[in-house]
């Protein structure tokens, strides 16, 4: 097939070819034998169609905070030009493409007094991120993203383009809502928005050095015991490099943070974090309330690309003392950076829903984030090592794993699903895409 006379197609030693792959993660790189730059839906067909063709295997990539999937030698789909965000004020919803980023979401949604159920980073990919699950900064008060999805749009592997809803295919439209992209290609969904236009919040960091990290930990755990449901927060712990370009006041730094969003009242806010305050002397708090469009700043994630390897384990109840062996580990004495944040589950999350959203019993996410240097071979499996000490100390008492949180450790397929919900998976793979073209994050089969 000829495409280059139609569409953006571009392939090794072509010009735009690099900046078509490049991603926010560059640790890992990928050499597709063929992009397309999609700028619409027939032009996922169309990509969709000659893999089909080729027996090629496929990745999708829109902001590449996520990895694509095996595209090397294959088809990698670039979504990023499919940018279109449409606001349904009275029915509350809005529609992306493919390509949006949560922040355009949250822009236009905040003109009509409403939000979406976006994560922490406003530069992450929203129709990814929903496919994934999408655990938010507002997740125990309204649940999952996937959870609010009305339709989807998606070119499955034998080229056609499919409308689905709990409806019209209420198998396939669960399978890809938790899912991932292995099912295919999704160019556009439509889900809720809820109508939040402010929202009480912030972080309070503690020095790890002059507050002990068990103390912090204890008095968090305790703490989440006591507020509402609707309540979402996290602990966090990370040492900070000594790079010039940090604050002085970073540089250096261990800091253990408490982050919170409310709803509620900026009264009722502040009575709920009052017990934090009394943890210890505080570096910083940002607690305050603020229109929904700064929402971003209570996690304030980096938004410069760079390179990170990353896993996830849920658990029913959070062993205390594993945290802190935790923290010890990653802490001052660790010889890289890694960052570490336990988020409590619960509330709107233990809802049952329509979708293949696994772990909805678990009680607490522990996540580990390492950067590496990509450019030294022996770095990345330094910080597997680690990774596995970590984890390992969560063991006992595991659940399993969220997709959207195995930071390239999604080839790893062990523990994101529930023995049901996997054989349910596997068995729409069979019917959908039965040459196992779409390939990323994990392997029903």
């Amino acid at each position: 097939m000829d495409f280059t006379a139609q569409r953006l197609v571009f392939r090794p030693g072509d010009d735009g070819y690099g900046e078509e792959i490049a991603g926010f993660q560059t640790g890992f790189t990928q050499r597709p034998a063929i992009v397309f730059g999609a700028v619409g839906a027939d032009d996922v067909v169309a990509a969709v169609s000659y893999a089909a063709q080729a027996v090629l295997p496929v990745g999708v990539q829109a902001t590449g905070h996520g990895l694509p999937g095996s595209s090397d030698g294959g088809v990698l789909i670039s979504t990023r030009r499919m940018d279109s965000v449409r606001v349904d004020a009275d029915a509350r919803t809005v529609t992306v493409g493919a390509g949006v980023r949560w922040g355009q979401v949250i822009e236009a949604a905040a003109a009509h007094g409403l939000a979406p159920l976006n994560g922490s980073a406003p530069g992450v990919g929203a129709v990814s991120y929903t496919l994934g699950g999408g655990l938010g900064i507002l997740a125990r008060e309204f649940g999952y993203a996937a959870d609010h999805v009305r339709w989807l749009d998606v070119v499955t592997a034998d080229g056609t383009l499919r409308h689905v809803t709990a409806q019209s295919e209420p198998e396939l439209f669960w399978g890809l809502l938790g899912g991932g992209s292995n099912l295919g290609v999704v160019t556009a969904l439509e889900i809720g928005l809820v109508p939040v236009a402010r929202v009480y919040g912030g972080a309070i960091d503690f020095d790890g050095r002059e507050v002990d990290p068990g103390r912090v930990l204890r008095a968090y755990e305790a703490w989440t015991r006591t507020v509402p449901e609707g309540l979402t927060s996290s602990v966090a712990a990370l040492v900070y490099p000594d790079l010039p370009q940090l604050p002085p006041p970073l540089r250096g730094r261990y800091l253990v943070t408490v982050r919170v969003a409310w709803t509620g009242s900026a009264a009722e806010g502040e009575r709920l974090v009052a017990p934090l305050r009394e943890i210890g002397p505080a570096v910083s708090d940002s607690m305050r309330e603020m229109p929904y469009t700064e929402s971003h700043t209570i996690h304030s994630d980096p938004d410069f690309p760079h390179s990170y390897y990353g896993d996830s384990v849920v658990v029913q109840e959070l062993d205390l003392a594993a945290a802190e062996e935790l923290f010890a580990l990653t802490g001052p004495a660790a010889e890289k950076m890694h960052v570490v944040q336990i988020n409590q589950l619960g509330g709107a999350l233990a809802k049952p829903a329509g979708n293949a959203v696994p772990h909805r019993g678990a009680g607490w996410l522990v996540r580990v984030l390492s950067p590496f240097d990509a450019t030294e071979a022996t770095d990345l499996d330094a910080v597997r090592a680690v990774q596995a000490r970590a984890f390992g100390l969560f063991a006992p008492d595991s659940v399993g794993r969220l997709l959207n949180f195995a930071f390239a450790a999604g080839d790893r397929p062990d523990g994101l699903y529930d023995a049901g919900t996997r054989k349910r998976l596997a068995e729409l793979k069979a019917t959908y895409d039965p040459a196992n073209l779409f390939r990323r994050n994990y392997n029903v089969s």
